[in-house]
């Protein structure tokens, strides 16, 4: 089903209580990859106050303004082995979130993609095979390709349309064999399309927080196609929720979807993000990407069963906690 809003706008004043409260790890030593990067940077905020943690981080898309006092920072590229064992000593648990994070730019640059997205991985799993560590690894639902059937579950057939979505695959192909062939705990979750504080409207980024930027600045907002395409948008706090419940629970070898379980058209997102930034740009439809997928929703009922996970955020309550008059927004 796509999910409907009102073209009202609520209270610019709310606020989100973090879905992560009072659950996850807690006297551990932590390692986040990525910890400066938008879902990275929530995790470690999740984790600093009962637990010791270190960002591993080169900082080339992720900010250290991003990351909390509280955090232990290494700078560095994970693919350098002397940093990357530097960071992973002693660890108790990995929160791998450090990728190259764009579908267009995988196509620009494939072998970088594959190198940071693949064998980056396998260097982080390896060395947590020799500290015993916990993995829990960041997926995409690019793995799956164009959707044969709705909701998409996580035996859904796995056909990626771009080389993020094969490199992705491959890491989470990578998570099962090294549980199943050294033992190693490992969970992946496959996220939908994130959005939430910190993402950064560029090319590359997703397309709330493009659309939030281009009505701030009194752009056109551009829908490709007739927006018609629908996607299920799950806010970084419910992604935090699903890293910590995978990080504690009594499962492993395991891949989750995490998203909403619901969808919303493009061209409503649009009108609905116009609606709360009040602004007075004007909704521009341009041609469609040919690589673009029609419709997108994540079935989340293996996640609820098993984690325990359930997403706290509807997306008219995220989308005003993004607006400019709320000045919680960090």
């Amino acid at each position: 089903m796509v999910q409907n809003f009102d073209d009202t706008t609520v209270d610019s004043d709310s606020s989100i209580r973090p879905s992560w409260e009072g659950i996850g790890p807690k006297g551990k030593s932590i390692l986040v990859t990525g910890g400066g990067g938008f879902i990275g940077s929530h995790v470690v905020d999740s984790l600093v106050e009962h637990n010791e943690v270190r960002v591993l981080d080169n900082f080339t898309s992720g900010f250290r303004s991003n990351v909390h006092p509280d955090a232990t920072v290494i700078e560095g590229d994970m693919r350098n082995e002397a940093v990357l064992e530097e960071a992973m000593a002693g660890a108790d648990i990995v929160f791998h979130e450090a990728a190259l994070v764009s579908v267009t730019k995988s196509i620009e640059a494939p072998k970088q993609s594959h190198e940071m997205n693949v064998s980056a991985t396998v260097d982080v799993l390896d060395h947590a095979r020799r500290e015993d560590a916990r993995v829990v690894l960041a997926s995409s639902a690019a793995i799956y390709g164009a959707p044969q059937s709705l909701p998409i579950s996580e035996d859904h057939p796995k056909n990626p349309m771009s080389p993020y979505g094969l490199d992705k695959l491959m890491a989470d192909r990578y998570a099962r064999f090294y549980h199943e062939q050294y033992g190693l705990e490992t969970v992946t979750l496959r996220y939908f399309n994130a959005y939430g504080p910190r993402q950064v409207a560029n090319a590359y980024s997703g397309v709330v927080s493009i659309f939030i930027d281009q009505a701030q600045n009194g752009e056109p907002i551009t829908v490709e196609g007739d927006g018609s395409q629908a996607r299920d948008f799950i806010h970084v706090s419910d992604i935090v929720q699903a890293n910590l419940r995978a990080a504690t629970a009594d499962v492993s070898g395991e891949a989750f979807n995490v998203g909403t379980g619901n969808s919303i058209t493009i061209q409503k997102l649009a009108n609905v993000i116009h609606s709360i930034v009040d602004s007075k740009s004007e909704v521009y439809y341009r041609e469609v990407r040919s690589d673009d997928i029609s419709q997108s929703r994540a079935d989340i009922s293996k996640i609820e069963s098993m984690l325990g996970y359930g997403p706290t955020v509807d997306l008219q309550t995220g989308l005003e906690t993004l607006s400019p008059e709320n000045k919680s927004v960090k």
